[in-house]
Parts: C-alpha cells; sequence; structure tokens
C-alpha cells in the first residue's frame, strides 16, 4: 500500500497538499505503442485539495464531523512505480453517514472523487464530483445524484430539484453537455447535473470551483432542512435505494481499472468496495444480478456492453424547466458516462 498516514488528521492532510507537485509533464506515444516519451510542457497547476478543504469548512460550519473509523486504514497510497500519489479523508456527522474523498495525482493527471452519503433515516441525494484533469482535458461530473426514482416519481423529483432548477441552467450554459450518454445512466443523475468536457485553463478550472461551492452550499442547505424518516418501511426503501447504487458502482465503475494500474487488483479492488463505495457489503445483501438481471447473459456472465436499453442522448435530456424528454425508463444505470469519464485516463496509463 505504500506509505499508509493512519489515523491523519485535517492538518496532516493539508500538510500533504502542501509537498504535491504541480502538474508539468504527460506522455505522449509514437506510432509504435510500445514505446513512449515523456514531454515536458507549460500548463498550469491544479489542485482539487481546495475543493475538498472549502466542502469540510463548510460541513463544519452546519455540523460537527468526526473521522470515519476508514480513515485508519485508508488515508495515503502511493502508486506502484512510485510517481504517483493517492490522498483520502473520510468523516462522519449528524445525519451523514460518509463523507469521503480520493484525490489521485500523478505526472500526466489530477483526478477527484467526491461524495457523501446521507444517513438512511434521510431521503436526500448523493453528493458527487468525479473530476478528471490533464494537460489538455477536462471531464467533469457534478451532480446531486437523487437517490430514488426522478423520472417516473414526480413527488420525489420537486421535492429535491424543483428549486434547483435555476441553479442548473446557470451552469450548462457556462458548462456545455459532455456529449452522448446512455439511456442507462439518467436514473442516476438530476435535471441539474454537470457532464461536461473542456479545454484545460485557469478560467475554467475557476468556473469548476464555484460551481463546486455553489453545488455543496446547496446540498448542505437540503440536509440541513432534512427531516429525520419515522415511517420503518421508507427507511428500508432508503437503504435499499443507497445499496442499489453502490452496487452499481462497485461493480460496473470503469475506475476500477485506473486503480489496478495504479497500485494493483488487490488494493485497488479494496479500495473500491470498502472506501470509495462503501456499504456496498455492509447496507444489503443483494446482489448485481438482484437488481440488474437485465445485466445477465443466458450463460450467467456479466454483459459488459455499456448501453443495454439502447437509446442515447447527445444533448441534455431535460428541458429549461427540469423535466425529462426521453420516454420513462424503467431499468438503468451508471456505465455509460463513467466509461466516458475514465476513457480518457487510460491512454496516460498505459
Amino acid at each position: 500500500m505504500g506509505l499508509r498516514i493512519g489515523g491523519s488528521s485535517y492538518s496532516t492532510f493539508s500538510l500533504q497538499r502542501s509537498l504535491l507537485p504541480p502538474l508539468t509533464t504527460v506522455t505522449t506515444f509514437t506510432r509504435d505503442w510500445r514505446r513512449r516519451r515523456s514531454t515536458c510542457i507549460r500548463c498550469f497547476s491544479v489542485s482539487y485539495h481546495k475543493f475538498v478543504d472549502f466542502a469540510l469548512d463548510e460541513t463544519r460550519r452546519h455540523t460537527h464531523l468526526t473521522s470515519s473509523p476508514l480513515q485508519e486504514k485508508f488515508s495515503f497510497m502511493n502508486s506502484k512505480d512510485g510517481k504517483g500519489r493517492l490522498s483520502m479523508i473520510s468523516f462522519q456527522g449528524a445525519k451523514i453517514r460518509l463523507l469521503r474523498s480520493l484525490i489521485i495525482e500523478t505526472e500526466t493527471m489530477q483526478v477527484l472523487d467526491f461524495a457523501v452519503f446521507p444517513e438512511a433515516e434521510y431521503d436526500v441525494p448523493i453528493f458527487c464530483a468525479n473530476f478528471f484533469t490533464s494537460a489538455k482535458t477536462n471531464i467533469v461530473v457534478l451532480d446531486l445524484n437523487p437517490l430514488h426514482d426522478i423520472i417516473n416519481q414526480h413527488e420525489y423529483k420537486d421535492k429535491y430539484f424543483k428549486s434547483l432548477i435555476p441553479l442548473g441552467l446557470k451552469y450548462t450554459e457556462l458548462f456545455p453537455w459532455g456529449g452522448k450518454l446512455s439511456s442507462e445512466s439518467i436514473k442516476f443523475f438530476s435535471p441539474i447535473v454537470i457532464w461536461t468536457k473542456f479545454t484545460s485553463n485557469p478560467q475554467k478550472y475557476d468556473i469548476l470551483y464555484s460551481a463546486f461551492r455553489e453545488y455543496y452550499k446547496v446540498w448542505l442547505e437540503l440536509i440541513c432542512k432534512s427531516v429525520k424518516e419515522t415511517d420503518e418501511s421508507q427507511t428500508v426503501l432508503n437503504i435499499e435505494a443507497q445499496h442499489r447504487y453502490l452496487t452499481w458502482r462497485a461493480v460496473k465503475d470503469p475506475g476500477q481499472g485506473v486503480l489496478k494500474k495504479l497500485i494493483g487488483d488487490t488494493l485497488a479492488k479494496d479500495l473500491l468496495r470498502s472506501f470509495l463505495f462503501n456499504g456496498v457489503d455492509e447496507l444489503g445483501s443483494k446482489t448485481f444480478n438482484d437488481y440488474f438481471p437485465h445485466y445477465c447473459t443466458e450463460e450467467g456472465t456479466l454483459n459488459k456492453k455499456s448501453n443495454i436499453v439502447g437509446k442515447s442522448f447527445d444533448n441534455r435530456p431535460w428541458n429549461a424547466r427540469g423535466e425529462f424528454l426521453g420516454k420513462p425508463i424503467l431499468e438503468l444505470g451508471f456505465i455509460y458516462l463513467i466509461t466516458v469519464f475514465f476513457a480518457f485516463m487510460f491512454p496516460v496509463l498505459c
């Protein structure tokens, strides 16, 4: 696992940040894919640590955070080649089951995977920020992932997203739709999702930071105003919804390929199931095939096609009122968007 800073505190996390170098090198490939060379180029320095700093400071203004038990095991790793660093933090608090962050920094990229999961007694959306930056390209997914179906259940959609549509429209103008998105991805995203790609530059980075802050502030408002569920049957539904989400991500998230290249198969699997998607082994006993039977082939193996339902969206599938433009979809997934997200990462890691 490389160096581990067990039980690291917020100050230790800040110290790690100050020791990390800026992004200054990219790897390019010749026509012979077996040969590669590193080229130093000019590029602006990107650090996603300030995003996490903001989230922690803002959260502490609303509630008391304590270190998660996960922090003892997951805090810091070196990549196998010694050229990359993985920094992890995790907390818990009132109404917050888990606040966790993973930052990957190598010579060729910076990655942020930040999420906050509510306690089961609250049906608040999951805050999700996945950012990838190289010297030339940025790929961004920022959203309040709905815990329950918002395509077919308008009550839940109106409860959490109706008032947020203006915020989504504001950043829709600044961050154009990132390209084709399969119909299997829609149910895990909200009408205010920012899914975009752009050329690396400081101005866009600043706008992204602004979007992150605004989205996180509204998420904190939602969690602070939320009322504890007293109906046990609804709590059970919340648990299953979160477990379904985690089960999908733990099995189908293509980011595991990147992690395997960086830290090896065993550590990557442990990081995915125990840290990034913590709860997949604790919140329920249903399997991937139980939740997503249409991915199981006649031979009983997992269908690896990214689009099972068939339809895809080249443009944002919600109108200016946040109304879904496609037909209701019964079973959807997360694979296509995250596949595209990490597809840009593989060339610099191969």
